[in-house]
């Protein structure tokens, strides 16, 4: 290939291990996935990036002086001027150097944030972001992650904790128990594991309720309910949309933003989820919050978290 500049975006899931070359304008130029091998607590994680990595640069005949570096998002809490992970609970790492020990692994510049940054960077370059100064990114799936972008930089905080809103505590002194130790999280309550959950729970007031036939209990089946006017299911949306439309409302107050982007497997309910999610915010916001700021659904999909990973290479070279 020419001389041109490309990066490397790494998104680390619990299963699988999304990688794309990019170009420095955020051209995917080859995406792939391999398997997520947590055994012997996630050691052998940035082997095998580096190997697939390499892989692809030689597939491609990219020289490797034509490679910015690699940006990197894990589900974890991380120390982003190092590039150390604190605790990834679902990979299995603690007190682990992983940004060094993929740098000395591929000779190449590494940078890693948590995962939910990196979705976010990635849709406000290329997504629903277009740019904006300052953004709310929400991530509804399995968890509830999010990013935060105030004044055009994505806030990481005092030691790499900022935005974790899904461990934000929405229901005091009680609540489903979180995995991060605490109870009644946001997480808790409105992920697609919430869902699932509360559906379960209110089927015995609702007795009538088409989630009683239900086998195997999915998120998109409560929202598929819920259109069909099931007391039930819509019972369960109404309590997600207002704690999650109360907690985004105290998020915008502090931060003003011009963008709020909600994405995750969640946000593919569309304008079922927008809708009552918007009227609840616009209940529990500032009027002048309100004015500055627009909802959006995440627009990248899977592609969300690479692509950011590039982006974030392009910000700290």
């Amino acid at each position: 290939m020419s001389n041109d500049k490309y990066c490397f975006g790494v998104d680390i899931g619990g299963t699988t291990i999304k990688l794309a070359v990019l170009s420095t304008e955020g051209e995917i130029i080859k995406k792939w996935e391999i398997p997520t091998n947590k055994s012997e607590r996630g050691k052998h994680i940035a082997g095998d990036i580096q190997e697939a990595i390499e892989a692809a640069r030689s597939e491609l005949n990219i020289h490797k002086s034509n490679i910015l570096g690699i940006g990197v998002g894990a589900p974890g809490f991380i120390n982003t001027k190092t590039g150390f992970i604190y605790v990834a609970v679902n990979i299995g790492w603690e007190d682990y150097d992983f940004g060094n020990e993929l740098s000395e692994l591929s000779g190449y510049s590494v940078w890693v944030d948590n995962d939910a940054n990196l979705a976010a960077l990635g849709e406000n370059w290329l997504g629903a972001g277009n740019g904006a100064e300052n953004v709310i990114a929400v991530t509804l799936g399995t968890g509830v992650g999010g990013g935060i972008i105030a004044n055009g930089q994505i806030i990481s905080g005092a030691n790499g904790m900022a935005a974790e809103i899904g461990h934000m505590t929405v229901i005091p002194h009680g609540g489903a128990p979180c995995n991060c130790g605490k109870s009644g999280c946001l997480e808790t309550e409105t992920s697609a594991t919430a869902i699932v959950r509360k559906a379960k729970e209110v089927l015995t007031a609702f007795p009538d309720s088409s989630l009683n036939k239900v086998k195997d209990m999915t998120a998109k089946k409560v929202f598929q309910a819920a259109a069909d006017d099931d007391p039930g299911a819509k019972k369960v949306l109404e309590s997600v949309t207002d704690t999650l439309g109360l907690a985004i409302a105290n998020l915008a107050i502090a931060v003003n933003p011009n963008k709020i982007i909600i994405g995750g497997g969640v946000s593919k309910a569309g304008a079922q989820l927008l809708t009552p999610l918007k009227e609840t915010f616009q209940l529990y916001a500032l009027p002048r919050t309100i004015k500055a700021c627009t909802f959006e659904i995440a627009e990248l999909g899977n592609d969300a978290g690479v692509i950011g990973g590039a982006y974030l290479v392009k910000e700290n070279l």
